[in-house]
């Protein structure tokens, strides 16, 4: 017995100076330390291998060798350099380090933030391993946060209480605070949105209080966009079926381009079509439009026969399908993008449904402003086809369907449209009509007096104003932005989320309840970019 207590404080020893070896070597190399950090971080966040690490370094001293020809301390420069630390194991030990780093900090933020969202997404990638994301939106200070807290692997079933027993323990072991979550957003997979047993339902009976869910905003659209794609199918499979042939054989997609040269045709060639990537399907109806006389020209010569592509009822549909996905896309680029509300999202959506209505008058009188290539089409029809009747009333009823499927799906986020207006709009709050119910913490007494004490004040009446008159000329210049397709440029525009918290968090706090009910309407997640395919 004694021999195994002293065995086991001789090994307790040797730990500590092991350890107190390694930090006199951290102290000793110092800076070097530091770029090792440095060269590690820009190899993880560039998707780079930890092996290239390595590489790095070799490539570092070939430059220096050159670079620092004519410096009397060149040979100190490229000591520094091989005494720097880049090995594949050094690299990945020091990512775990940082992101054990960043994830403390992240749980540090929103154990301090007043609530927090998640957006939850359950996922099978490329080797059948089944994975579950977690991405909380939290504010620190008058910065919105909204990044990846984690992944984790699930082992077996991926039913509802199986993606809530791994979320739960992974909040034990880091202890994490559900008491300050207030929403959370999914993929909308019955797993997670079950009545009974998704994961939300069971995550509310076991929170025993109301947690609002949503299905992500992003993927409702995208299903609703497939509604086109269900209803003209015969469509779609035609140019799937010609696109692939041309594109996914090499001879062919070269005597294709060779055709547009030959032509005069500005495009490169036709676009692949990816059911991940919901914008794609636009993109390639469009080209297919804009290249159709060449790909006409090219399937004559391999004798390939698609008579559909001189069928005039597949040409009806066909330029309705081009310009209702450009629609489509167009809704889906504008939602896209860091630093948007709920509220901005949701005000896309319903001024989309308007535009539906639009269309549908648009095709009903056969004015066909919206639909530009139908309407080149039916010109060209009716001028070689005088006598025969081009009929488009059946877009009519094709479009309403589309119309009821946006009114279905979003039918969540209109009955809390009272609460996400109270956001930029409290000066104007019915107080009725604000559903405070999921907020903890928030007295709806407090809130009412609270309200009617700010619609009094004329500064603070004006400072909301203010506020809307910021968010005006953010989505002015936004819009001729991207009108000009100056997505980078965009970015560097401020985030609208944290101009709205800075706004909130400059009132006094005799307006408590309300800075706190702002933050459980602003920062509901109601979609994340990981489902946002562009």
């Amino acid at each position: 017995m004694g021999n195994k207590r002293k065995k086991a404080c001789q090994e307790l020893l040797r730990g500590v100076e092991a350890r107190k070896h390694q930090l006199r070597v951290w102290v000793q190399q110092g800076d070097c330390n530091s770029a090792s950090l440095a060269g590690s971080l820009a190899i993880v966040k560039n998707g780079k291998p930890f092996t290239d690490g390595e590489y790095v370094k070799r490539f570092m001293l070939d430059v220096a060798n050159e670079l620092f020809e004519d410096f009397r301390n060149k040979d100190q420069i490229i000591n520094r350099i091989k005494e720097m630390p880049l090995s594949a194991r050094t690299v990945h030990d020091r990512t775990i380090m940082m992101a054990n780093q960043v994830e403390e900090i992240q749980l540090k933020d929103i154990d301090t933030a007043t609530y927090y969202s998640l957006a939850l997404d359950e996922s099978t990638d490329v080797s059948h391993l089944c994975q579950f994301s977690v991405i909380p939106r939290y504010v620190t200070g008058n910065i919105v946060r909204e990044e990846s807290l984690a992944v984790l692997p699930m082992k077996g079933k991926a039913r509802g209480e199986d993606l809530l027993r791994s979320f739960l323990d992974f909040a034990r072991e880091k202890k994490l605070r559900l008491d300050n979550l207030i929403s959370v957003c999914t993929d909308g997979a019955p797993s997670m949105l079950g009545k009974h047993k998704g994961f939300a339902a069971l995550l509310r009976q076991h929170e025993n209080r109301r947690i609002l869910s949503y299905h992500c905003i992003l993927h409702q659209e995208a299903l609703c966009a497939q509604t086109c794609g269900k209803q003209f199918g015969e469509v779609m499979s035609v140019v799937f079926s010609v696109v692939n042939f041309i594109v996914s054989r090499a001879s062919n997609h070269r005597q294709f381009k060779a055709l547009l040269d030959e032509v005069g045709n500005n495009y490169p060639g036709l676009v692949l079509h990816s059911n991940v990537r919901w914008l794609s399907r636009g993109r390639v109806l469009s080209r297919f439009a804009a290249c159709l006389k060449e790909i006409r020209t090219f399937l004559e010569m391999n004798n390939v026969k698609h008579p559909e592509l001189t069928n005039n009822d597949w040409h009806r549909k066909f330029y309705y399908l081009v310009d209702m996905t450009g629609h489509l896309n167009q809704l889906n680029i504008k939602m896209q993008g860091t630093g948007n509300t709920i509220l901005s999202l949701q005000q896309a959506v319903f001024a989309f449904e308007r535009k539906l209505e639009l269309f549908i008058a648009d095709i009903g009188t056969g004015r066909l402003l919206h639909f530009e290539t139908l309407k080149a089409f039916r010109d060209a029809f009716i001028t070689s086809n005088p006598t025969q009747p081009f009929n488009i009333q059946q877009l009519v009823a094709l479009t309403d369907n589309l119309l009821q499927s946006f009114k279905e799906r979003f039918e969540e986020f209109r009955e809390r449209s009272s609460l996400f207006k109270f956001i930029t709009h409290p000066h104007e709050c019915v107080v009725d009509e604000v559903d405070l119910s999921y907020i903890p913490g928030v007295s709806v007494r407090d809130f009412e007096l609270e309200v009617v004490d700010l619609k009094a004040s004329e500064i603070w009446v004006n400072k909301f104003k203010s506020l809307n008159e910021d968010l005006e000329k953010i989505a002015r210049r936004q819009a001729e932005l991207a009108s000009k397709h100056k997505w980078t440029e965009m970015k560097t525009l401020q985030p609208v989320d944290q101009l709205i918290v800075k706004v909130w968090n400059e009132l006094p706090v005799t307006y408590h309840t309300l800075q706190r009910a702002s933050g459980g309407g602003a920062f509901v997640m109601s979609s994340y970019q990981g489902g946002s395919g562009s």
